[in-house]
C-alpha cells in the first residue's frame, strides 16, 4: 500500500493480522482449533484408491444358438438397438464416438451403449434401458435367451483376493509311494502266481499306469475312466494281462506290453481325445505316470504332485471366508471367480431305454414329479394349523436312483437306478477357470487352479478402516482354515493407498526440509526457518478441514493436488516472514512489525495466490469422465492455496511475533543492493529488459509460437480406452 504511510496504516488499519497478534489467546485457540479441524477432515474424509467417478458405458448381450452371424443382426442385434435407442440420454453418434456399437457373431449379439457425457444419474438411465430390454425379451426368435444388461463396470473390488491349494508335502508323497508301490507288488506277484511256474521267459515288460489324486477325492468316477482304459487298451493289444490297482488316493492299472513309454503316453492323449473329453477328466487327477520298477515309485510320483485339497474343498474354503469378510461393516458384496460348480449326471443309454419303451423326456418327467420343493399347504386342527411338507425331495445323489419308473403298455416298474449310471461331478465343460502361478521352493513356476474372491467396499468409507476389518475378519477365519491353505491378495488397494499416502509424506518431508534449508541459506538464521517449517502443517491442517467441507475424498488425485501445491504453500509465508523482518529492521515493534509488514504486501499475497487457483480452475471446464476423474484437483490446490493465504494473514504473523527477532547489523541501503550481489545483477538485467522492451516482447512471442507449433504435433488423449 505504497499511497500510506506506516503511521497512517498503524493509525487506522485493523485487519486479521493485526487482530491475531493483539489477540494472541483468541489466535492460540483458533490455532488449536484448525489443527484440531484438519485431523478430523483426515481422519473422516473417504479414502479410496480412484476417484469415484459414473461409468457411462453397459453392454448388452443376447444368445441364439445355432443362428448365423446375419441372422443375429437382423433379429437379434437390431431390435435391440432400436430398444437401446429410445433412451434420450444415449451420447450422440460422431466421427470418433457413437452411442451404440453392436457386433453380431454366430449365435451371439454384443451391443454397447454408452451415456451422454452431461449425464450424472447413470443409474436412472441404465435401469430405464434395462426395462425396456426385458420387454423387449419374448418378442426375440424362438431359442433365443433373454438379453442380460451389464452396466456395474464403475464397480471395482478393493481387496481381490486367491485361494489355492499347496502340493501334497513330501511326507505324503512318501506314504503315497509307499502304498503304490505295495499295491504294484502285490499285483504283479498275484499275476506271477496266476501264470504258473510253466511260464517262461516274456516279450512283454511289465508296467504300471497309476493316476492319483486326493484323499478326500471319491475315486468312482476315477474307477469307471480307468476301467474304461483298461478295456480299450486291452482290445488295442496295448496292454494285456491287466488288473486295476486301487489304494486311498491311487488308482491305476498293471498290465504287460510291448510298448514303449512314448507310444503309451500317445495312446493315453489318444484315448481322452477320442473317448473322453478333457473337461470330463477330474481336475484334482494327477497326470498319469508310468512305472517300470516298483522301487522307482516315489521319484516318478513327486513329479506329477497333485493338490493338497481338491476343487470342492475350495469351494468350501472359499465360501467360508466369503461368508465370514461380509460381516466387515465396510464391505458392501462379495463375489467368487472360478468357482466350479458340481451337478449329478446321469448317463443312459438310449438302446436300453427303448427295450423298456420309455424315451429321456420321460426320466425329466418323474424327477420333477419326485423332487418336489414348494410347501403343500396346510390345515387346521384342533386350532392350530400344520404346514405340509411333501417328502420326496432329493438329499444327495443315490436318492435320485431311487424314483421308480413305470414302464408304459403295462411294463413292469423299475428303479431307475437299473436304467441309468448316477455320478456327482464337476460342471463340464467349466465355464470358468482361475489360477494362481506361485514359484516352488526348486525356483520353478508352479500353477493351478484356484478361486478368488473380489471384495467389494461401500462408498464413502475409509479404505484404511477397510482394510483393517478385513484383516481382523480373516485373521479370525483363518483359525478354522487350514494352517497350509494359500490365500494371496493378487490385488490390494488399501495397501495402493497407503502407498500414496506415504509417498505424499515423504514429499511432505522434503519439503519441509528444503524448506528449513532454503530459509537458512536465505534469511541465514533458524527463527525464520522454524517458522516457515511450522507454516507447513498448520497451512494442510486448514486445507485437509476444507477438503472435509467440500466433500472431497482422499485418492491419488488429491493426493498428487497436495504434492503439487506443497511447492506453492510456503509463498506466502515466506513473503510474510521477510515483511516482518523488515518492519522490525525498519525499527518497529514486535508487537507492531507482526501484522504491519503482511499487511502491507496484502495486496501482492492476494493476487498472488488468486493467479495460482486460477491457473487451476480450467480443469473445472472439462466434461464427461476426464472431468469427473480430475474433478478434485482444481478444488484441492485451491483449498490449499487459500488456507496458504490465510495462514500468512493470521497465524504467521502470530509466530512471527514470538519467533522472528530484528536483525543484529543494519541491512543495506536500498543504493548499497542495487550495486552489489545477486540483487544488483537482477536489478541490471531487469532494466535492461525494460529500455529493450519490445526486443524481449518479440523473443517472447517467438516461444510462444513454437511452443504452439510443437503442441499442435502432439496427440491429445487423457487416458487410453481401457481406463
Amino acid at each position: 500500500m505504497p499511497h500510506q504511510t506506516d503511521e497512517e496504516l498503524i493509525q487506522h488499519t485493523h485487519n486479521t493480522s493485526r487482530f491475531f497478534v493483539e489477540n494472541r489467546q483468541i489466535a492460540w485457540a483458533a490455532l488449536v482449533a484448525v489443527i484440531a479441524w484438519g485431523i478430523y477432515g483426515y481422519l473422516s474424509m473417504p479414502q479410496r484408491k480412484d476417484p469415484n467417478i459414473p461409468v457411462r458405458v453397459a453392454v448388452a448381450s443376447c444368445q441364439w444358438p445355432g443362428a448365423t452371424a446375419q441372422e443375429v443382426e437382423q433379429l437379434v442385434t437390431r431390435p435391440i438397438e432400436q430398444t437401446i435407442a429410445e433412451n434420450k440420454t444415449i451420447h450422440p453418434a460422431s466421427a470418433d464416438d457413437y452411442g451404440i456399437r453392436s457386433i453380431s457373431l454366430p449365435g451371439t449379439s454384443i451391443v454397447y451403449v454408452q451415456l451422454a457425457e452431461t449425464i450424472k444419474n447413470t443409474r436412472e438411465q441404465f435401469s430405464d434401458i434395462n426395462l425396456r430390454l426385458q420387454a423387449l425379451g419374448p418378442k426375440l426368435p424362438n431359442g433365443a435367451t433373454g438379453v442380460e444388461f451389464q452396466s456395474d463396470f464403475g464397480d471395482t473390488a478393493a481387496v481381490m483376493m486367491t485361494v489355492a491349494s499347496p502340493p501334497i508335502d513330501a511326507l505324503e508323497i512318501q506314504m503315497r509311494s509307499r502304498s503304490v508301490e505295495d499295491a504294484i507288488r502285490a499285483a504283479r506277484s498275484a499275476m506271477g502266481s496266476a501264470a504258473g511256474p510253466a511260464a517262461g521267459p516274456s516279450k512283454f515288460g511289465r508296467i504300471s499306469i497309476i493316476y492319483t489324486f486326493p484323499l478326500t477325492l471319491s475315486s468312482t468316477g476315477v474307477a469307471q475312466i480307468t476301467e474304461a482304459l483298461r478295456q480299450d487298451a486291452e482290445r488295442a493289444g496295448v496292454l494285456r494281462r491287466s488288473r486295476l490297482i486301487t489304494g486311498r488316493g491311487f488308482m491305476g492299472v498293471d498290465a504287460e506290453t510291448s510298448f514303449d513309454d512314448e507310444q503309451i503316453q500317445a495312446y493315453l492323449k489318444q484315448f481322452i481325445a477320442d473317448r473322453l473329453h478333457e473337461s470330463e477328466i477330474y481336475p484334482d487327477v494327477s497326470e498319469p505316470v508310468i512305472i517300470h520298477g516298483p522301487s522307482k515309485t516315489r521319484q516318478k510320483l513327486a513329479t506329477v504332485a497333485t493338490a493338497k485339497y481338491t476343487y470342492a474343498q475350495l469351494d468350501d474354503f472359499t465360501n467360508l471366508i466369503g461368508r465370514t469378510l461380509l460381516g466387515a461393516p465396510q464391505t458392501s458384496r462379495i463375489e467368487r471367480k472360478g468357482v466350479l460348480p458340481q451337478s449329478v449326471y446321469l448317463d443312459y443309454s438310449q438302446e436300453r431305454l427303448a427295450a423298456y419303451g420309455l424315451q429321456p423326456y420321460d426320466l425329466g418327467r418323474a424327477l420333477n414329479a419326485r423332487n418336489i420343493t414348494l410347501p403343500g399347504g396346510s390345515i387346521d386342527a384342533d386350532g392350530g394349523r400344520i404346514q405340509i411338507d411333501p417328502s420326496g425331495k432329493f438329499e444327495n445323489a443315490p436318492a435320485i436312483g431311487n424314483v421308480l419308473l413305470r414302464a408304459p403298455q403295462g411294463g413292469a416298474s423299475l428303479y431307475l437306478r437299473d436304467l441309468v449310471q448316477i455320478n456327482r461331478a464337476y460342471q463340464a465343460p467349466p465355464e470358468y477357470l482361475n489360477f494362481y502361478t506361485a514359484t516352488g521352493k526348486d525356483g520353478k513356476p508352479r500353477r493351478s487352479r484356484a478361486i478368488t474372491l473380489a471384495i467389494y467396499m461401500r462408498s464413502g468409507e475409509q479404505i484404511q478402516k477397510f482394510g483393517a476389518s478385513i484383516d481382523e475378519k480373516l485373521k479370525q477365519v483363518r483359525a478354522v482354515l487350514p494352517a497350509d491353505l494359500i490365500i494371496a491378495r493378487t490385488s490390494d488397494q488399501p495397501l495402493q493407498v497407503k502407498e500414496n499416502v506415504d509417498l505424499f509424506m515423504t514429499a511432505l518431508y522434503e519439503a519441509i526440509l528444503l524448506v528449513v534449508l532454503i530459509a537458512l541459506i536465505g534469511f541465514w538464521e533458524w527463527r525464520s526457518a522454524l517458522l516457515m517449517a511450522v507454516s507447513i502443517p498448520i497451512t494442510l491442517a486448514m486445507a485437509f478441514g476444507m477438503a472435509h467441507t467440500m466433500q472431497i475424498d482422499l485418492q491419488q488425485i488429491s493426493i498428487a493436488s497436495l504434492i503439487i501445491a506443497l511447492g506453492l504453500l510456503v509463498d506466502n509465508p515466506v513473503v510474510a516472514n521477510d515483511a516482518i523482518k523488515r518492519g522490525l529492521a525498519a525499527g518497529h515493534p514486535r508487537m507492531i512489525a507482526a501484522w504491519l509488514g503482511p499487511t502491507k504486501l496484502a495486496r501482492a499475497i492476494v493476487y498472488a495466490t488468486a493467479t495460482n487457483i486460477t491457473a487451476y480452475l480450467p480443469f473445472l471446464m472439462l466434461t464427461g469422465s476426464t472431468g469427473d476423474f480430475l474433478h478434485s484437483l482444481p478444488l484441492m490446490m485451491a483449498a490449499a492455496l487459500l488456507s496458504s493465504l490465510l495462514a500468512a494473514m493470521t497465524f504467521v504473523p502470530l509466530l512471527g511475533y514470538y519467533l522472528v527477532r530484528p536483525p543484529k547489523r543494519p541491512e543495506p541501503s536500498l543504493e548499497e543492493r542495487r550495486n552489489r550481489g545477486f540483487y544488483g545483477a537482477y536489478y541490471r538485467l531487469a532494466g535492461a529488459a525494460i529500455r529493450w522492451r519490445w526486443a524481449v516482447l518479440g523473443v517472447s512471442l517467438v516461444f510462444l509460437a513454437s511452443g504452439l507449433m510443437v503442441a499442435s504435433k502432439l496427440k491429445t488423449q487423457f487416458f487410453p480406452d481401457d481406463v
